[in-house]
């Protein structure tokens, strides 16, 4: 908005960057205009007053001065077109008085009250050939309606204040409102004796408290929702600064989408309240449905059917509060726009009738307005970052590749603070010859350009992986491949060829962090390899690599920047940290040391794989089996598949508990997944690991029998796992890829070694 009056109204100081500092009138203009808010303030019994006064071009009309206490003086608009339907400008286009008092014609008695609880008038502050604005009152609904003599005064005000204005014109002065009004503290009356011994914000019968208590409510409650970032943060910062100081009884927040009402969240003794809301159809002829057209709705409860107790207790009348949450919201001296989007509702019950009187019903519509600003911001980032995450799980793999002698597991961790997609990625390519290779990439940034850019590269790495070329040919021809996209993306890698007949591995890294290598003994070292640069600088130096040769047991870990800080290898100390029996397993080493990291603003993905060595020259015992969604026949197959192996790798006495574990799974996933299943079974030297995959991300709930028969058959999904739990050795749940993995191990008899990572 640019300031377009002359010097001689006001003063500007330079700040040092280029902008104005705070405007300040005239002395003159400024008595001028405190004297009119004041006389019209005092005659008119008015809470607040108000010059506005018409831009240099005449294009809007903005607040010069306000004068009265809080909270009403800022329910005042600070600027408005001359083509709105508010007093100020109304009066001004009609040439005399406008007044605006509009009761819900929807509202039962003692609900009548006004969704906006001022009535307001205003005259023209104009001559025959000068508009220079409006003066404008504003008065508490209960002071009643302005009648003649009510005009008459505010005329009579209006018209000398043209007179000075005239004036301090004539004089040179100019007659313009700044970018913001001044504001003059002016205190009304005390309340009305009735509606004293209701207030509970600040002293009652000291002016000014009750008002001053309500607006530090209000900054209090906006300084927490702009801090907030979860529902659950919008929840306890309703409950600290307004239904506990309020001593209502419950508090509910609720969205509307899909045509219903839907609780977000709920403080105090409120399950009847979310009972009678949750799911409600928007059309429903309740005052909580009713409020989300847009006016606030408050129940005194003192007669009227409405306000009985709604959860059948039948305790008496009880009052309640609809406040629906506006999304993009001012508050104004109307009821609210038509425009603004009603995002949800916040609903308050008390244990008893109580009145709302009108400073504090004011404040809860402002209130509900920050509400509804900070629920509609996060749940668009909620539904930003949940498109995210699902977009980069379809660029992941689906499913590791199966390799004989490698064992693979990998965790992808969207960024905490953007809730945008991001160019982390990892693979496992398997080749004909024994080889394997493992791919962690990283592309910069936060936004669909990386997640694109991510998706290339996986395909082009595994492409130039399957054409046989080795870690550091692999890297230059996808350095080329980025230079060709057409981006300024960089990205960097880690691939690590391994070969599961001798155990050599090599690296080659394109700036990343070199891998890690976690010894059977314990022992952490890094898999040094040179440095080289980024993908995408197209530097005519060869991508160099390094082998390494690993002893069967070695646990290799393959990370992204996300997950240890730039000055320190948290990566390894926390590997250091889990100690030998977290090692034992790779599902739990991943989620320990994704453990306990602080809020990322960056993505983070994590490959392990731990090379299991050639068995003494044994063929690598490892079968898999594929099952068609809503196939049930195939149940039977999986049995009969999972004993012949068993009995083909001399492993008979098993086959009994993990057929009917089998049977279990496999049926638990075809019917709540509703996804092809993957079956992987494969023997070690001392276990045998089987592996049900679905693309369902949601974890298995084990559920306790119940004596019941509806019980029991809410419970009977989750039986099967109270059936893994009390056969197998160890058990787990753990992502992969896009879904999930159930997983457990038995141990071979007369062997043992599984026993000691029984899950707790």
């Amino acid at each position: 908005m640019d300031d377009r009056s002359a010097p001689d109204a006001r003063e500007s100081r330079p700040d040092g960057r280029g902008h104005e500092s705070a405007v300040v009138f005239s002395d003159e203009l400024t008595a001028v205009l405190q004297r009119a808010v004041q006389q019209a303030a005092h005659r008119l019994h008015a809470v607040a007053a108000a010059v506005y006064l018409l831009t240099p071009d005449g294009g809007e009309l903005r607040a010069a001065m306000i004068g009265g206490s809080p909270p009403s003086v800022l329910t005042l608009p600070g600027r408005m077109s001359l083509e709105s339907s508010y007093a100020s400008a109304r009066a001004l286009a009609t040439h005399g008085v406008a007044i605006l008092a509009e009761p819900d014609p929807l509202a039962e008695p003692e609900q009548g009250a006004l969704a906006y609880p001022y009535t307001v008038a205003s005259v023209p502050l104009e001559t025959e050939g000068r508009r220079f604005g409006s003066l404008t009152v504003l008065r508490s609904e209960n002071r009643g309606g302005y009648g003649d003599a009510d005009c008459r005064w505010l005329t009579r005000i209006g018209d000398r204040l043209v007179v000075l204005l005239s004036d301090l014109h004539a004089r040179g002065i100019t007659i313009a409102p700044g970018n913001l009004p001044v504001l003059v503290p002016v205190f009304g009356t005390e309340l009305p004796a009735d509606e004293a011994d209701q207030v509970v914000w600040g002293v009652p019968g000291v002016l000014g408290s009750s008002g001053m208590t309500l607006l530090y409510a209000l900054q209090r409650l906006t300084e927490m929702l702009n801090r907030a970032t979860t529902m659950e943060h919008v929840v306890g910062a309703a409950e600290f600064c307004v239904r506990a100081p309020l001593g209502a009884r419950a508090l509910v927040l609720a969205s509307a989408a899909e045509g219903r009402l839907w609780v977000l969240g709920h403080s105090g003794d409120s399950s009847p309240l979310v009972r009678e809301l949750h799911g409600t159809a928007l059309h429903a002829g309740t005052p909580a449905c009713r409020a989300l057209r847009g006016r606030a709705l408050f129940d005194s409860g003192r007669s009227g059917p409405s306000s009985r107790s709604r959860d059948g207790s039948g305790d008496g009348a009880r009052a309640a509060a609809h406040l629906p949450l506006v999304g993009s919201w001012h508050v104004v001296d109307l009821p609210m726009p038509e425009a603004a989007p009603v995002v949800g509702l916040c609903c308050l019950s008390f244990d008893g009738p109580r009145t709302f009187p009108p400073e504090e019903r004011a404040v809860l519509t402002m209130m509900a307005g920050h509400l509804g600003s900070a629920v509609q911001r996060i749940e668009l980032s909620t539904g930003r970052q949940a498109l995210a995450e699902v977009m980069q799980k379809r660029l992941l793999p689906a499913a590791l590749a199966e390799a004989p002698r490698l064992t693979t597991t990998a965790r992808y961790r969207p960024a905490q603070t953007t809730g945008e997609a991001g160019g982390d990625w990892y693979d496992v390519i398997t080749m004909p010859d024994d080889r394997v290779v493992l791919v962690l990439g990283d592309v910069e940034g936060h936004t669909l350009e990386s997640a694109a850019v991510m998706g290339q590269l996986r395909t082009a790495v595994a492409a130039y992986a399957t054409e046989g070329h080795g870690p550091g040919a692999l890297l230059e021809r996808t350095d080329r491949l980025l230079s060709r996209l057409g981006t300024e993306l960089l990205a960097t890698c880690c691939v690590v060829a391994v070969d599961t007949e001798t155990g050599a591995a090599e690296v080659a890294l394109a700036g990343h962090p070199a891998p890690l290598a976690r010894l059977p003994d314990g022992t952490v070292r890094r898999l040094w390899a040179p440095p080289n640069v980024p993908l995408g600088l197209h530097v005519r130096d060869p991508y160099r690599s390094r082998e390494h040769t690993l002893p069967p047991g070695t646990v290799l870990v393959l990370y992204s920047d996300g997950l240890h800080e730039p000055d320190r290898d948290d990566v390894r100390a926390r590997l250091d940290g889990l100690g030998p029996p977290a090692g034992t397993d790779l599902e739990q080493l991943a989620d320990g040391l994704l453990q306990d990291t602080p809020a990322r603003r960056d993505d983070a993905a994590l490959l392990l794989a731990r090379y299991e060595g050639t068995d003494g020259g044994r063929a690598p015992r490892v079968a898999r089996l594929h099952v068609h969604r809503r196939d049930l026949r195939a149940v039977r197959k999986a049995r009969g598949f999972v004993h012949e192996c068993l009995c083909d790798w001399d492993l008979a006495d098993l086959a009994d508990d993990l057929v009917l574990i089998t049977s279990e799974l496999v049926t638990n996933a075809l019917i709540h997944a509703g996804s092809d299943v993957d079956l992987r079974l494969r023997a070690f030297g001392d276990r045998v690991r089987l592996e049900v995959r679905d693309s369902d991300s949601d974890p298995p709930v084990p559920t306790a029998y119940s004596l019941t028969e509806e019980g029991s058959a809410r419970a009977e999904h989750g039986r099967g796992l109270f059936l893994v739990d009390a056969l197998a050795c160890t058990w787990n749940t753990s992502p992969s890829g896009r879904g999930k993995t159930v997983w457990l191990e038995m141990d071979i008899p007369g062997v043992g070694g599984a026993a000691d990572r029984r899950m707790t």
